[in-house]
């Protein structure tokens, strides 16, 4: 994989064991964000994911992936 701004691509919004919804880096290890709603926590994410030209994967409740969003990260060339 190659290295630089974006080496891991990704911010996930998922759920917490303990409650509450977390923005996580994928790769990483620690928490970027914890919210107690889904939705304070996607708006961050948004927030975070645009800054960082990454991807940002919201997962629902069990944990997987509901919905994706691309913010400047878009490897397809679609003319149009």
């Amino acid at each position: 994989m190659a290295k630089g701004k974006n080496a891991s691509g990704t911010h996930h919004v998922v759920p917490n064991p303990d409650g509450g919804w977390d923005i996580c880096r994928g790769g990483g290890s620690r928490s970027s964000g914890h919210f107690d709603n889904k939705q304070d926590a996607v708006d961050r994410g948004r927030q975070i994911s645009r800054n960082a030209d990454t991807e940002l994967k919201i997962h629902n409740r069990d944990g997987r992936i509901g919905q994706s969003d691309s913010h400047g990260n878009d490897p397809r060339n679609i003319k149009g």
